[in-house]
């Protein structure tokens, strides 16, 4: 017998109340000085006797009734080994890719269920497939975790051999590769559904067009390409109005319409004394939102009467922040304060020479651009929206500003999480080798493989508690009656 909740046993200590109880009621007689015994009779020796069993006997029911009380509440079970099964083994196939997947392995898998194999879906559960029932399809939309399955399969599965058949879409094999203990054969396949187009996004430029962002998965990889559409539309989209608010739809795709987004991205860059370093910083800023192509305003500053609501402030001086402007601006990039260092170094990505740079004091940060020895020089924290950047945009500290890739490298800090990626839309695949799970020691198949079978009991105790609670009751009450009698 097991206890899924064992920690009730402590409750047991509650046996000592009734016990201090009893103990406390036995006190020694007192001498009573009296002037003549003649009038006193004899007590009866039987009936005290009597009452003293009885009430050791009471004493017993009332702490039996609270050890069962605690048996009761830490939920009993009682435990055998079965045999889970006189199948030789288990044929696994997912529920949502059930027809293609049978097809592909069709003599595999007949072979197998002749021989006294299982059918099963690979799926949470592992439910025994039911001939009788069909369904269409659906792996398109399933996002199953195939390695969180099999880990899983390990608790039901050893001791048989196990044959698992299933896409090999990357999409399904999450997290670090299980080691499990399973006599496991695994084969995968490429579904017939393996190019996957979306949009991924779609932005209101500054000359009225919308400038769109298409994704492409394949087995091979995903990539991502752009499209301006004009007034007079595009063949491969539809654009539809509707509420004030146009959205836009690859056509051929079953994946919802995305909203255009119709903001308008503010750029401020305030400086006190470094004139050079924003004129460089906003041609490259010019040339990435041009490319870009969103509706962008960007503004100079001198002072700090900045608008609020800024998508990005550039803070081109050595004083920090003002706090209501780090409060209300999404992104900020500021220049870190401290004393400059003559380093012989480069900016990675892009190998650009670094000849000043900063110490970093701030830690928690991610690091966007690094040095030779992996040193932040643009770190940004994406809880904050602040980041800090150790070197400044201008010739005499690096060749940053001289570098075409300048631009290309704003453009990726500004728009980095404008294109997404649906997980359904994954069509990247995994090789056999990369998907086969870590056998660690594979169950021996010959081996009986017997199963643990669990039955709830405390309906037992339930009924044990009531049978001691009515007997502590009565045994009271005829306690009572003899006292009063």
């Amino acid at each position: 017998m097991q206890f899924l909740s064992p920690i009730w046993f402590i409750s047991l200590a509650a046996l000592s109340i009734p016990l201090m109880i009893y103990l406390w009621n036995i006190r020694p007689g007192k001498t009573l000085r009296v002037g003549s015994i003649s009038l006193i009779s004899e007590a009866s020796k039987t009936s005290s006797r009597s009452l003293k069993l009885l009430e050791i006997l009471l004493l017993i029911l009332r702490c039996l009734l609270l050890a069962l009380i605690a048996f009761f509440l830490a939920k009993p079970v009682w435990e055998k080994m079965v045999s889970a099964s006189k199948a030789k083994g288990w044929v696994l196939i997912p529920k949502e890719n059930f027809k293609e997947t049978y097809t592909r392995f069709k003599p595999q898998v007949d072979s197998l269920i002749s021989k006294g194999y299982e059918f099963h879906y690979f799926n949470k559960g592992f439910e025994k497939r039911d001939s009788t029932k069909q369904q269409a399809d659906t792996l398109s939309k399933s996002n199953i975790n195939y390695w969180g399955l099999a880990k899983q399969l390990e608790e039901s599965g050893q001791g048989r051999e196990v044959y698992i058949f299933s896409p090999n879409f990357k999409k399904h094999f999450k997290g670090s590769k299980p080691k499990v203990r399973l006599n496991l054969k695994w084969q995968t396949y490429t579904p017939a559904d393996s190019v996957s187009r979306w949009v991924a996004s779609a932005a209101l430029t500054n000359d009225g067009s919308i400038r769109v962002t298409d994704g492409s998965s394949t087995p091979n990889g995903t990539v991502y390409t752009t499209t301006t559409l004009k007034s007079n539309g595009d063949p491969a989209h539809t654009v539809r109005t509707q509420s004030g608010r146009t959205s836009i739809s690859l056509n051929g795709s079953n994946n919802a319409p995305v909203t255009v987004d119709t903001t308008t991205q503010r750029i401020a860059i305030y400086t006190d004394r470094y004139p050079l370093d924003v004129q460089y910083l906003k041609a490259a800023l010019d040339a990435a939102t041009a490319f870009n192509g969103n509706k962008t305003i960007i503004k100079q500053y001198s002072n700090q009467t900045i608008p609020g609501n800024q998508t990005w402030l550039f803070w081109l001086a050595n004083k920090p922040v003002p706090a209501a402007l780090e409060k209300t601006a999404k992104h900020v990039l500021a220049y870190a304060d401290g004393k400059p260092t003559d380093v012989n170094s480069w900016i990675e990505p892009g190998h650009i020479a670094l000849k000043k740079r900063i110490a970093m004091k701030e830690n928690g940060t991610q690091s966007i651009w690094v040095d030779d020895y992996g040193d932040p020089i643009l770190s940004y924290s994406p809880f904050r929206g602040l980041g800090g950047l150790y070197t400044h945009f201008n010739p005499a500290w690096n060749n940053l500003v001289w570098s075409d890739d300048f631009p290309a490298m704003m453009l990726k800090l500004l728009y980095q999480q404008t294109a997404s990626q649906p997980n359904s839309d994954d069509r990247r695949i995994l090789t056999d080798q990369q998907i086969q799970p870590d056998v660690i020691k594979a169950a021996t198949p010959t081996s009986p493989y017997r199963a643990s079978e669990q039955k709830d009991v405390s309906g037992y105790f339930w009924l044990l508690l009531m049978l001691v609670f009515a007997a502590e009751r009565v045994l009271n009450f005829k306690l009572k009656q003899q006292e009063n009698g």
